[in-house]
């Protein structure tokens, strides 16, 4: 007599779809972290920029190079601008798998639970069985021993 969960495809399906929750959460884990990181290239050329546009300056610079490196600052700030929409947009993303993931996880500790204390009934129920049969055979072999 062997052990069958009655909820058994249930929990199947369940955890194929918490397998497929963490295949998209990670996705977007990693491109939240793809547009920080370019984010983090744009902020650190802007710094690296402006620090050089400094130093420039106290050596003396021209005022078309001036005007240059202050467009090329006003379109890295805008660069720099949407990048952090994005990096806004992943990272709500990412929070809103994380949660759908968490509600996935938690669907199929319920069912794993529920098997636990299934098969702990069954294997109760086996025990419970055995104790019966035993009793049986002992009044079996108390009877035969009479006769």
């Amino acid at each position: 007599m062997g052990y069958q969960f009655k909820f058994d495809k249930i929990l199947h399906i369940k955890a194929k779809e918490k397998d497929e929750a963490l295949s998209v959460y990670n996705d977007a884990v990693k491109k939240f972290e793809e547009a920080a990181e370019k984010l983090y290239e744009f902020m650190k050329k802007k710094e690296d920029l402006e620090t050089y546009q400094s130093d420039k300056l106290v050596a003396g610079l021209p005022v078309m190079e001036i005007r240059h490196y202050q467009q090329f600052i006003v379109n890295i700030d805008k660069t720099i601008e949407h990048y952090q929409k994005m990096v806004m947009n992943a990272r709500n993303r990412m929070t809103f798998f994380q949660e759908k993931l968490m509600e996935k996880n938690v669907e199929v500790k319920k069912f794993e639970k529920i098997k636990e204390k299934d098969f702990q009934i069954f294997k109760d129920d086996i025990k419970l069985l055995e104790g019966k049969q035993m009793d049986d055979i002992s009044i079996q072999q108390y009877m035969n021993r009479e006769s």
